[in-house]
């Protein structure tokens, strides 16, 4: 007879048996066809690692920002006011506040790479990867939860945040003109519009804007006709000191005006109708960047049909629907550079590779949009050429690492 006993387990052994068997993906089959379907809701596991994404991301655009603000403070500091005129401390504060939504904007791809790449690379540091990967939980599991948290946030910023930096961009120039005792302060050079209707065409340049109304300086308007079969010709060129539009009507004043042929005359005041109103006039001589997204398909369509070229906006508002993109293919590239294991090596010099192919992928992104712009490549493409590829590089080095 034998007296051996059975070895019993201990509890703890055995809890944790349990708790790790309780997320393996290959017990789904053990609670019945209608649990077999792909989740929507998230399991304890995949709101832990997201949680902690999301925590090191919001905490590298915290320093980010900062950095920047300070930065920012100290420039206008040193830039806000005149010899005449000396700008508060709540100014420049204001000033520096009414900046950060923009800035945050530009931010928020760095911070998802430096975020999820921090996040990773520390669950990598105390072994809590690998614990998931022994317990059978594939990496895709908490990689995929964090692109989707930050489609979410693209959504957010091209909706949300994009409307309140471009309002708050206004306020900002109004601010720095008060600031700096400049009336009608506007960095803006030469300024091209175009109005017209089935009889004329009027092209108008001006060196500058005044005030916040269209108040123009050193203006020239070159008229054209139309004839019957759509043909332009020339029929006078007015040189104006300023002109301002006055409801319907343009008033110039201090006017030249040459007729092909004959001598120049000179009058000291002339009005002319206008087919553009003061808010289509200020929405086709403002940047680009400063429009916000709601508004962008109207200003397209406007500026299209007074026969300017609307590639800026075109532009902008592609790189704007392709934000969440970036988001996402930022965060799967940082996840995939900090998944290697730790006890290989090599983790520093891999994140580091990470982070820098983040800055070639900014400055290949600032590339195509220059030749976006120039009308060299399609706007389209040079829009989302750059995140997508930064999407599918990352799927790419996480299928060669994961599964390879």
């Amino acid at each position: 007879m034998s007296f051996a006993q059975p070895i019993r387990r201990p509890r703890l052994d055995r809890l944790r048996a349990v708790r790790f068997a309780s997320f393996r993906p290959d017990r789904a089959h053990d609670r019945g066809p209608g649990m077999q379907r792909r989740r929507l809701k998230l399991t304890r596991v995949e709101q832990y690692v997201l949680t902690r994404t999301l925590a090191g991301v919001f905490g590298a655009l915290a320093v980010l920002a900062t950095i920047v603000m300070l930065i920012d403070f100290v420039e206008l500091s040193r830039t806000v006011g005149n010899k005449t005129h000396s700008a508060s401390l709540g100014d420049i504060f204001a000033l520096t506040l009414l900046g950060a939504p923009s800035k945050i904007v530009q931010l928020l791809p760095f911070a998802f790479l430096f975020g999820v790449l921090g996040a990773y690379v520390n669950l990598n540091r105390r072994s809590e990867l690998v614990a998931l990967r022994a317990a059978g939980v594939s990496a895709w599991r908490f990689i995929f939860p964090a692109a989707g948290a930050a489609l979410a946030v693209g959504v957010v910023t091209i909706l949300v945040l994009n409307p309140l930096a471009s309002s708050m961009d206004d306020a900002y120039a109004r601010l720095y003109e008060k600031a700096n005792a400049i009336p009608g302060y506007n960095p803006q050079k030469t300024i091209w519009l175009r109005q017209g209707d089935k009889h004329s065409q009027i092209i108008i340049r001006a060196d500058s804007q005044v005030g916040g109304g269209v108040d123009l300086r050193n203006v020239t308007l070159f008229l054209y006709k139309l004839d019957r079969t759509g043909t332009t010709h020339f029929a006078r060129r007015i040189d104006a000191t300023k002109a301002r539009l006055d409801g319907k009507m343009w008033r110039l004043t201090g006017v030249k005006e040459a007729n092909p042929g004959g001598q120049a005359l000179h009058v000291e005041s002339v009005t002319l109708p206008s087919t553009l109103s003061e808010r289509t006039a200020l929405e086709r001589f403002s940047s680009a960047q400063a429009a916000p997204f709601w508004k962008l398909p109207f200003i397209i369509a406007r500026t299209e049909r007074a026969g300017f070229s609307a590639t800026l906006y075109r532009m902008q508002f592609d790189n704007l629907l392709a934000t969440p993109v970036m988001f996402a293919g930022m965060s799967v590239l940082a996840a995939a550079f900090s998944l290697r294991l730790l006890r290989l090596g090599g983790l520093a010099a891999f994140a580091g590779s990470g982070v820098a192919l983040g800055f070639v992928l900014f400055f290949f992104n600032q590339f195509c949009n220059a030749l976006g712009k120039s009308e060299i490549i399609p706007p389209l493409l040079a829009a989302w050429a750059p995140p997508l590829i930064a999407l599918l590089g990352g799927f790419t080095l996480l299928c060669y690492t994961e599964d390879g």
